[in-house]
Protein backbone atom coordinates (compact mmCIF):
# COMPACT_ATOMS: atom_id res chain seq x y z
CA UNK A 1 0.00 0.00 0.00
CA UNK A 2 1.30 2.87 -1.18
CA UNK A 3 0.73 7.30 -0.02
CA UNK A 4 -2.39 8.43 -2.06
CA UNK A 5 -2.20 11.85 -1.05
CA UNK A 6 -0.45 15.32 -2.13
CA UNK A 7 1.58 17.71 0.01
CA UNK A 8 -1.03 20.45 -0.92
CA UNK A 9 -3.96 18.18 0.88
CA UNK A 10 -5.17 20.17 3.81
CA UNK A 11 -3.86 17.10 6.41
CA UNK A 12 -0.42 17.11 4.81
CA UNK A 13 -0.13 20.78 4.00
CA UNK A 14 -0.79 21.08 7.57
CA UNK A 15 1.98 18.56 9.05
CA UNK A 16 4.55 19.64 6.67
CA UNK A 17 3.85 23.37 7.68
CA UNK A 18 4.15 22.44 11.06
CA UNK A 19 7.43 20.67 10.17
CA UNK A 20 9.33 23.53 8.43
CA UNK A 21 9.16 25.09 11.74
CA UNK A 22 8.90 22.56 14.62
CA UNK A 23 10.14 19.37 12.76
CA UNK A 24 13.32 17.49 13.79
CA UNK A 25 15.78 17.94 11.16
CA UNK A 26 19.29 17.72 13.20
CA UNK A 27 19.05 14.06 15.02
CA UNK A 28 22.58 12.16 13.98
CA UNK A 29 20.84 9.66 11.73
CA UNK A 30 19.28 12.78 9.91
CA UNK A 31 22.51 13.54 8.52
CA UNK A 32 24.57 12.54 5.42
CA UNK A 33 21.45 9.92 5.29
CA UNK A 34 22.15 6.39 4.69
CA UNK A 35 19.34 3.54 4.16
CA UNK A 36 21.93 1.58 7.06
CA UNK A 37 22.34 4.27 9.48
CA UNK A 38 18.72 5.34 9.31
CA UNK A 39 17.77 1.21 9.31
CA UNK A 40 19.91 1.09 12.88
CA UNK A 41 18.06 4.14 14.13
CA UNK A 42 14.22 2.98 13.05
CA UNK A 43 15.10 -0.48 14.90
CA UNK A 44 16.90 1.00 17.86
CA UNK A 45 13.76 3.83 18.42
CA UNK A 46 11.12 0.69 18.24
CA UNK A 47 9.72 1.43 22.05
CA UNK A 48 12.50 3.54 22.88
CA UNK A 49 12.97 7.26 23.27
CA UNK A 50 15.45 9.29 21.17
CA UNK A 51 17.53 11.12 23.74
CA UNK A 52 18.02 7.07 24.54
CA UNK A 53 18.43 6.26 21.28
CA UNK A 54 21.25 8.66 20.05
CA UNK A 55 24.39 7.84 22.63
CA UNK A 56 23.68 4.07 21.33
CA UNK A 57 23.30 4.89 17.63
CA UNK A 58 26.38 7.28 17.64
CA UNK A 59 29.03 4.34 19.12
CA UNK A 60 27.24 1.78 17.33
CA UNK A 61 27.45 3.06 14.07
CA UNK A 62 31.30 4.12 14.74
CA UNK A 63 31.94 0.37 15.83
CA UNK A 64 30.09 -0.78 12.95
CA UNK A 65 30.06 1.92 9.95
CA UNK A 66 28.52 -0.45 7.29
CA UNK A 67 26.49 -2.91 6.92
CA UNK A 68 28.90 -6.11 6.56
CA UNK A 69 31.03 -4.41 9.51
CA UNK A 70 28.03 -5.57 11.52
CA UNK A 71 27.72 -9.03 9.67
CA UNK A 72 31.31 -9.82 10.22
CA UNK A 73 30.85 -8.71 14.20
CA UNK A 74 30.49 -11.47 16.56
CA UNK A 75 27.34 -11.69 18.56
CA UNK A 76 29.29 -11.09 21.85
CA UNK A 77 30.23 -7.69 20.65
CA UNK A 78 26.96 -6.60 19.32
CA UNK A 79 24.93 -7.40 22.64
CA UNK A 80 27.69 -5.61 24.41
CA UNK A 81 26.97 -2.30 22.74
CA UNK A 82 23.53 -3.30 23.12
CA UNK A 83 23.45 -3.39 26.42
CA UNK A 84 21.04 -1.50 28.71
CA UNK A 85 18.92 -0.58 25.63
CA UNK A 86 16.45 -3.42 26.18
CA UNK A 87 14.47 -5.43 23.73
CA UNK A 88 17.11 -7.28 22.95
CA UNK A 89 15.92 -9.68 20.18
CA UNK A 90 16.09 -6.02 18.53
CA UNK A 91 20.35 -6.77 18.77
CA UNK A 92 19.98 -10.06 17.70
CA UNK A 93 18.01 -9.59 14.20
CA UNK A 94 19.81 -6.19 13.43
CA UNK A 95 22.92 -8.67 13.23
CA UNK A 96 20.86 -11.39 11.40
CA UNK A 97 19.49 -8.86 9.28
CA UNK A 98 23.31 -7.66 8.23
CA UNK A 99 24.66 -10.88 7.70
CA UNK A 100 21.46 -11.45 4.99
CA UNK A 101 22.16 -8.22 3.20
CA UNK A 102 26.08 -9.19 3.28
CA UNK A 103 25.20 -12.70 1.96
CA UNK A 104 22.54 -12.05 -0.43
CA UNK A 105 22.87 -8.15 -1.63
CA UNK A 106 26.56 -7.85 -1.35
CA UNK A 107 26.54 -5.71 1.83
CA UNK A 108 24.39 -3.18 -0.17
CA UNK A 109 21.30 -2.15 1.84
CA UNK A 110 18.12 -3.37 -0.40
CA UNK A 111 15.84 -0.63 -2.29
CA UNK A 112 12.96 -2.66 -3.24
CA UNK A 113 9.99 -2.72 -0.43
CA UNK A 114 9.32 -6.65 -0.65
CA UNK A 115 13.09 -7.19 -0.04
CA UNK A 116 13.21 -4.93 2.81
CA UNK A 117 10.47 -6.22 4.16
CA UNK A 118 11.98 -10.01 3.93
CA UNK A 119 15.34 -8.88 6.27
CA UNK A 120 14.93 -9.96 9.61
CA UNK A 121 13.34 -7.76 12.24
CA UNK A 122 11.98 -5.26 9.60
CA UNK A 123 8.17 -4.53 9.28
CA UNK A 124 5.82 -2.89 7.16
CA UNK A 125 6.38 0.40 8.98
CA UNK A 126 9.96 0.13 9.24
CA UNK A 127 10.42 -0.68 5.49
CA UNK A 128 8.14 2.59 4.90
CA UNK A 129 10.58 4.80 6.80
CA UNK A 130 13.58 3.97 5.83
CA UNK A 131 12.75 3.78 1.89
CA UNK A 132 10.69 7.12 2.26
CA UNK A 133 13.58 8.83 4.89
CA UNK A 134 16.74 7.94 1.85
CA UNK A 135 15.31 7.63 -0.80
CA UNK A 136 11.55 9.28 -0.50
CA UNK A 137 9.26 6.47 -2.13
CA UNK A 138 5.63 6.96 -1.42
CA UNK A 139 5.49 4.71 1.89
CA UNK A 140 3.05 5.59 4.50
CA UNK A 141 4.29 4.19 8.19
CA UNK A 142 2.37 3.32 11.25
CA UNK A 143 4.73 3.13 14.37
CA UNK A 144 3.28 4.24 17.68
CA UNK A 145 3.45 7.98 17.51
CA UNK A 146 1.60 7.92 14.27
CA UNK A 147 -1.28 5.05 15.34
CA UNK A 148 -1.90 7.63 18.00
CA UNK A 149 -2.62 10.82 15.97
CA UNK A 150 -4.31 9.39 13.29
CA UNK A 151 -6.88 7.37 16.15
CA UNK A 152 -7.17 10.58 17.86
CA UNK A 153 -8.04 12.57 14.70
CA UNK A 154 -10.45 9.99 13.10
CA UNK A 155 -12.07 8.65 16.84
CA UNK A 156 -10.81 4.97 15.70
CA UNK A 157 -12.95 3.15 18.02
CA UNK A 158 -10.64 -0.01 19.22
CA UNK A 159 -7.20 -1.08 20.10
CA UNK A 160 -4.12 -0.88 18.06
CA UNK A 161 -3.53 -4.29 18.27
CA UNK A 162 -6.71 -5.98 17.04
CA UNK A 163 -5.93 -6.64 13.08
CA UNK A 164 -9.26 -4.94 12.57
CA UNK A 165 -8.59 -1.79 13.91
CA UNK A 166 -5.11 -1.79 12.80
CA UNK A 167 -5.75 -2.43 9.06
CA UNK A 168 -7.97 0.48 9.38
CA UNK A 169 -5.09 2.58 10.76
CA UNK A 170 -2.98 1.67 7.42
CA UNK A 171 -5.60 2.61 5.50
CA UNK A 172 -5.94 6.12 6.89
CA UNK A 173 -2.14 6.66 7.02
CA UNK A 174 -1.72 6.08 3.38
CA UNK A 175 -5.37 8.23 2.58
CA UNK A 176 -3.69 11.23 4.37
CA UNK A 177 0.02 10.64 3.54
CA UNK A 178 1.58 12.75 0.43
CA UNK A 179 3.38 11.04 -2.61
CA UNK A 180 5.56 13.79 -2.63
CA UNK A 181 7.46 15.09 0.25
CA UNK A 182 6.71 11.36 1.97
CA UNK A 183 10.40 11.60 4.00
CA UNK A 184 9.22 14.81 5.71
CA UNK A 185 5.58 14.16 6.02
CA UNK A 186 6.54 10.55 7.80
CA UNK A 187 9.40 12.74 10.07
CA UNK A 188 6.75 15.26 11.09
CA UNK A 189 3.98 12.81 11.86
CA UNK A 190 6.04 11.03 14.30
CA UNK A 191 7.67 14.56 15.78
CA UNK A 192 4.20 15.78 16.31
CA UNK A 193 3.42 12.17 18.24
CA UNK A 194 6.11 12.47 20.29
CA UNK A 195 6.22 16.46 20.91
CA UNK A 196 2.43 17.29 20.77
CA UNK A 197 0.22 14.37 20.65
CA UNK A 198 1.57 12.66 23.35
CA UNK A 199 0.10 10.14 25.49
CA UNK A 200 -0.28 11.68 28.59
CA UNK A 201 -1.36 15.58 28.77
CA UNK A 202 -1.43 15.94 24.79
CA UNK A 203 -0.68 20.00 23.43
CA UNK A 204 -3.40 20.09 21.51
CA UNK A 205 -3.31 24.10 20.99
CA UNK A 206 0.01 23.53 19.87
CA UNK A 207 -1.06 20.54 17.04
CA UNK A 208 -1.12 21.77 13.68
CA UNK A 209 -4.05 19.63 13.10
CA UNK A 210 -6.65 20.79 16.04
CA UNK A 211 -8.81 22.33 13.85
CA UNK A 212 -10.54 19.29 12.30
CA UNK A 213 -9.17 16.71 14.84
CA UNK A 214 -12.20 14.53 16.62
CA UNK A 215 -10.81 13.51 19.92
CA UNK A 216 -9.54 17.16 20.57
CA UNK A 217 -13.25 18.73 19.30
CA UNK A 218 -14.93 16.40 21.19
CA UNK A 219 -12.79 16.59 24.06
CA UNK A 220 -11.86 13.11 24.46
CA UNK A 221 -8.04 12.84 23.83
CA UNK A 222 -7.67 10.29 27.08
CA UNK A 223 -10.21 7.71 24.72
CA UNK A 224 -7.69 7.47 21.75
CA UNK A 225 -6.43 5.09 21.06
CA UNK A 226 -8.10 2.74 23.19
CA UNK A 227 -5.62 0.95 25.64
CA UNK A 228 -4.71 -3.05 25.41
CA UNK A 229 -7.15 -4.47 27.23
CA UNK A 230 -5.35 -5.34 30.24
CA UNK A 231 -4.30 -8.67 31.98
CA UNK A 232 -2.43 -9.64 35.20
CA UNK A 233 1.01 -10.18 34.30
CA UNK A 234 1.92 -13.77 35.90
CA UNK A 235 5.09 -13.55 38.72
CA UNK A 236 7.85 -15.63 38.18
CA UNK A 237 10.90 -16.68 40.38
CA UNK A 238 14.72 -16.84 39.58
CA UNK A 239 17.62 -17.68 42.10
CA UNK A 240 20.90 -16.45 40.49
CA UNK A 241 24.28 -18.05 42.05
CA UNK A 242 26.51 -15.32 41.93
CA UNK A 243 29.64 -17.50 42.46
CA UNK A 244 33.07 -15.92 43.03
CA UNK A 245 36.56 -17.54 42.48
CA UNK A 246 39.77 -15.81 42.86
CA UNK A 247 38.22 -12.37 42.29
CA UNK A 248 36.41 -13.69 38.95
CA UNK A 249 32.81 -14.52 38.64
CA UNK A 250 30.81 -17.69 36.80
CA UNK A 251 28.56 -16.49 34.03
CA UNK A 252 26.56 -18.39 31.25
CA UNK A 253 25.89 -17.73 27.99
CA UNK A 254 22.15 -17.99 27.45
CA UNK A 255 20.87 -19.40 24.36
CA UNK A 256 20.15 -17.04 21.16
CA UNK A 257 16.71 -17.66 21.53
CA UNK A 258 14.09 -16.97 24.21
CA UNK A 259 14.34 -14.86 27.00
CA UNK A 260 17.74 -12.82 27.48
CA UNK A 261 18.98 -14.35 24.12
CA UNK A 262 22.70 -14.57 23.43
CA UNK A 263 23.58 -12.06 26.68
CA UNK A 264 25.64 -13.71 29.70
CA UNK A 265 23.60 -14.16 33.01
CA UNK A 266 24.71 -15.88 35.89
CA UNK A 267 23.39 -19.57 36.78
CA UNK A 268 20.04 -19.43 37.97
CA UNK A 269 18.00 -22.21 39.67
CA UNK A 270 14.48 -22.48 39.82
CA UNK A 271 14.30 -22.73 43.62
CA UNK A 272 16.52 -22.25 46.54
CA UNK A 273 16.80 -25.76 47.33
CA UNK A 274 18.21 -26.77 44.31
CA UNK A 275 21.03 -23.78 44.53
CA UNK A 276 21.98 -25.18 47.88
CA UNK A 277 21.77 -28.43 46.50
CA UNK A 278 24.45 -27.32 43.77
CA UNK A 279 26.45 -25.43 46.68
CA UNK A 280 26.80 -28.42 48.70
CA UNK A 281 27.75 -30.75 45.79
CA UNK A 282 31.05 -28.37 45.75
CA UNK A 283 31.76 -28.66 49.19
CA UNK A 284 30.54 -24.86 49.89
CA UNK A 285 29.11 -23.97 52.93
CA UNK A 286 29.10 -20.41 53.18
CA UNK A 287 27.01 -18.07 51.52
CA UNK A 288 24.74 -15.07 51.85
CA UNK A 289 21.07 -13.77 50.48
CA UNK A 290 21.66 -10.57 48.97
CA UNK A 291 18.63 -8.36 48.56
CA UNK A 292 15.92 -9.70 46.20
CA UNK A 293 14.20 -7.11 43.47
CA UNK A 294 12.42 -7.21 40.74
CA UNK A 295 12.56 -7.13 36.77
CA UNK A 296 9.40 -6.61 34.88
CA UNK A 297 9.09 -8.02 31.28
CA UNK A 298 6.66 -6.66 28.92
CA UNK A 299 4.69 -10.53 29.83
CA UNK A 300 5.87 -10.91 33.37
CA UNK A 301 7.38 -10.44 36.70
CA UNK A 302 10.76 -11.80 37.61
CA UNK A 303 11.26 -11.19 41.17
CA UNK A 304 15.22 -12.36 41.79
CA UNK A 305 17.08 -13.90 44.60
CA UNK A 306 20.24 -13.28 44.35
CA UNK A 307 22.71 -15.87 46.49
CA UNK A 308 26.68 -14.74 46.77
CA UNK A 309 29.01 -17.77 47.49
CA UNK A 310 32.76 -18.22 46.89
CA UNK A 311 34.44 -21.53 46.16
CA UNK A 312 37.72 -21.10 47.72
CA UNK A 313 39.49 -23.35 45.77
CA UNK A 314 37.26 -26.50 46.21
CA UNK A 315 36.56 -28.57 43.15
CA UNK A 316 33.21 -27.71 41.23
CA UNK A 317 31.39 -30.77 39.43
CA UNK A 318 32.27 -32.24 35.71
CA UNK A 319 29.13 -29.82 33.97
CA UNK A 320 30.58 -26.43 35.12
CA UNK A 321 34.36 -27.01 34.38
CA UNK A 322 34.54 -25.90 30.95
CA UNK A 323 34.81 -22.29 31.38
CA UNK A 324 36.28 -21.06 28.91
CA UNK A 325 35.78 -19.97 25.64
CA UNK A 326 34.48 -22.72 22.95
CA UNK A 327 33.20 -22.83 19.43
CA UNK A 328 29.48 -23.03 18.78
CA UNK A 329 27.45 -23.45 15.25
CA UNK A 330 24.58 -21.32 15.38
CA UNK A 331 22.15 -21.99 12.32
CA UNK A 332 20.15 -19.54 13.12
CA UNK A 333 22.94 -17.11 12.25
CA UNK A 334 24.37 -18.87 9.74
CA UNK A 335 28.10 -18.81 11.10
CA UNK A 336 30.04 -19.80 13.37
CA UNK A 337 30.56 -17.60 16.18
CA UNK A 338 33.20 -17.58 18.69
CA UNK A 339 30.73 -17.48 21.97
CA UNK A 340 31.70 -18.26 25.67
CA UNK A 341 28.78 -20.18 26.91
CA UNK A 342 30.24 -20.96 30.43
CA UNK A 343 33.67 -18.88 31.64
CA UNK A 344 34.62 -17.31 34.70
CA UNK A 345 34.21 -13.03 34.08
CA UNK A 346 36.81 -10.67 35.42
CA UNK A 347 34.60 -7.29 36.51
CA UNK A 348 38.31 -5.24 36.71
CA UNK A 349 38.71 -6.66 33.51
CA UNK A 350 36.03 -7.39 31.65
CA UNK A 351 35.26 -8.42 28.61
CA UNK A 352 33.45 -6.98 25.68
CA UNK A 353 30.19 -9.05 26.17
CA UNK A 354 26.44 -8.54 26.24
CA UNK A 355 24.87 -8.12 30.15
CA UNK A 356 21.28 -8.25 30.66
CA UNK A 357 20.63 -5.41 32.95
CA UNK A 358 20.04 -6.99 36.38
CA UNK A 359 22.81 -9.06 35.83
CA UNK A 360 25.24 -5.92 34.72
CA UNK A 361 24.17 -4.53 38.38
CA UNK A 362 24.77 -6.86 40.39
CA UNK A 363 28.53 -7.16 38.99
CA UNK A 364 28.64 -3.85 39.96
CA UNK A 365 27.64 -4.12 43.34
CA UNK A 366 30.21 -7.19 43.65
CA UNK A 367 32.92 -4.57 42.75
CA UNK A 368 31.66 -2.24 45.04
CA UNK A 369 31.87 -5.16 47.55
CA UNK A 370 28.56 -3.67 49.46
CA UNK A 371 26.93 -7.15 49.49
CA UNK A 372 29.87 -9.15 50.78
CA UNK A 373 32.78 -9.19 52.91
Amino acid sequence: MQARSFSNAPFAHAVLTWFEQFGRKHLPWQQNKTLYGVWLSEVMLQQTQVNTVIPYFERFIKTFPTATALANAELDEVLHLWTGLGYYARARNLHKAAQQIRDEFDGQFPTDFAQVVALSGIGRSTAGAILSSVLGQPYPILDGNVKRVLSRYFCVEGWAGEKKVENQLWALSAEVTPQDRTADFNQAMMDIGALVCTRTKPKCTLCPLNQHCGAYLTDSCSKYPAKKPKKALPERKSYFLILSHQGKVALEQRPNSGLWGGLYCFPQFDSKTELFAYLQKQGVQQYQEWTAFRHTFSHFHLDIYPIYAELNGKKYDEDRTVWKKVEEITAEYKSSVQSAVKYWYDPRNPDQIGLATPVKNLLLEFQKGKNHG
